[in-house]
């Protein structure tokens, strides 16, 4: 097991570090050993307030920053980051249980993130609008938002927060960060990085802590977005209390995807795509492919090479090279997609590999699930409709085209489905079809900084990465001028 340097746990406020307050801390746990790797801060009310405050002091001057020298920070805090990344997934391993070889692909797609933003943080563009009286001049203005409130989860914190952070700096806002208590181990080590980088004091803020500081970060007036990635119980939590107080909220939750396999998938890559898209990382992403969808013609082969490759996966310690699977989060965690194992089993389900917790003496302290399938899964059950967030699949066949739609979009959910077929007009008829923020065509589970990410329905909304992603942080203020020497009368509108 290769150790991680355990950084400053100390929270960011204001440009200074902030310990805990006596007897508010809460332990973070290896999901690998159990053992305590460290101690953070259980933010109260009142540390919450100051880092707000910090924000909106720093707001003013940040705002009229330029966005060249905004972008030149970002781009110096992307050369930092891609510096350290090494030693930040090996951090980030050791603190969510994600493989190394993950957490090491999405330390450097962090950096690609804060290097895409960088170069729109001075292509932040108004309009000017021909309106129907010629004596009149109108305008666009794009303007950051004021201070951004940003909570992420614990599955991705490097890349989640990136998602927000970056293009929250590049509109010009100001931010209070919120790590998951889980795993905030690589957000609080980027407190040393943005200090390196040159950020003024208050522009970036980091707090830790549990339900009082989420709920004093989500319902103050003094924020103007607030951007949530987690659960879809805290995030409708989240929307109904910035509703108080008139907050903007970017919602970013769960998933059930769909990986739909046509009869005329090329199976080669389409298998290595459904194991992809379920039993990397675990499971644990909101965009996991944990329904497959598969037709009839193929499903007995399909069913065969997929329970074949997940009986041979891997499982151990996520820094080992050899391990193809790491733990999950948390024994929490652990415990709940167990559970719905067993549902699973009760509710008729056909297990076809896994379903249990791994024997192996080495591995009974860690937070370990087998990979696991269950064939023959009605589309209306538990395991078909609920976020497992875990490395169990549930199979169901189709035999047309409608049918497959259909099931597809029968769940609350909307984030992300894929589909493998080698018909080019099937393809881009069922991605027309499909109730999803995002749709692969034969691949699964590929991001990339240019290309927004959002869901629908019960998957949230508000987008993540791509230009769109700035405009979650900007408001549009419109700017008219009377250019005649008209005298109005005051007593009717001008229009």
């Amino acid at each position: 097991m290769v150790k991680a340097t355990i950084p400053d746990t100390r929270m960011l406020v204001g440009g200074e570090r902030i310990a805990h307050e006596p007897g508010r801390t809460i332990a973070v746990l290896s999901p690998l050993t159990g053992e305590v790797l460290a101690e953070v801060a259980d933010a109260a009310t009142e540390q919450v307030s100051n880092a707000l405050a910090s924000a909106e002091s720093a707001f003013e001057a940040w705002r009229t920053t330029s966005g060249a020298e905004r972008a030149r920070l970002m781009h110096r805090l992307a050369d930092i980051l891609e510096r350290e990344a090494d030693d930040l997934a090996r951090l980030e391993s050791a603190d969510n249980g994600k493989l190394l070889r993950e957490t090491s692909t999405q330390a450097r797609f962090t950096v690609r993130n804060y290097r895409f933003f960088a170069g729109a943080a001075d292509k932040i563009y108004g309009h000017t609008i021909p309106l129907d009286a010629w004596e009149t001049f109108d305008y666009t203005r794009k303007e950051p938002v004021g201070v951004a409130v940003l909570i992420t989860a614990w599955n991705s914190p490097m890349q989640l927060l990136a998602n927000k952070l970056a293009p929250a700096l590049a509109a010009g806002c100001t931010v209070v960060i919120k790590p998951s208590e889980i795993a905030p181990l690589t957000t609080l080590r980027l407190a040393d990085l943005v200090e390196e980088a040159g950020f003024p004091p208050g522009v970036i803020n980091i707090v830790t802590g549990g339900k009082e500081a989420g709920v004093a970060l989500t319902t103050d007036p003094r924020v103007g977005r607030i951007s949530f990635t987690g659960s879809v119980e805290t995030g409708k939590a989240i929307a109904r209390a910035a509703a108080d107080v008139l907050v903007p909220v970017t919602l970013e939750l769960g998933g059930k995807g769909a990986n739909i396999v046509f009869e005329d998938a090329d199976l080669d890559r389409a298998v290595p795509g459904v194991i992809a898209g379920i039993f990397a990382a675990g499971g644990q992403t909101c965009i996991a492919g944990s329904r497959l969808l598969v037709h009839e013609t193929v499903a007995e082969t399909v069913i065969s090479r997929i329970s074949e490759i997940a009986r041979q996966i891997r499982i151990g310690d996520p820094t080992d090279p050899d391990t193809q699977m790491g733990p999950v989060a948390s024994i929490v965690q652990r415990d709940r997609i167990l559970s719905m194992i067993a549902d699973a089993k009760t509710d008729g389900a056909q297990l076809a590999a896994g379903g249990g917790a791994p024997k192996d003496g080495t591995l009974a302290g860690g937070a370990f699930v087998e990979p696991t399938i269950f064939t023959n899964v009605a589309p209306d059950s538990r395991l078909a409709q609920e976020e497992v967030f875990g490395p169990v699949l549930a199979v169901t066949t189709f035999s047309s085209d409608e049918e497959a739609v259909t099931i597809a979009n029968g769940t609350d959910f909307g984030l992300a489905s894929g589909l493998w077929t080698q018909n080019v007009q099937r393809a881009h008829r069922v991605a027309r079809d499909l109730i999803a923020g995002t749709v692969w065509i034969n691949t699964y589970r590929y991001s990339a900084a240019q290309a927004p990410f959002g869901g629908v329905k019960q998957s949230g909304y508000g987008r993540e990465r791509g230009l769109e992603a700035l405009d979650e942080y900007l408001r549009t203020k419109n700017v008219l001028m009377d250019l005649s020497d008209d005298i109005r009368d005051p007593f009717a509108i001008k229009a």
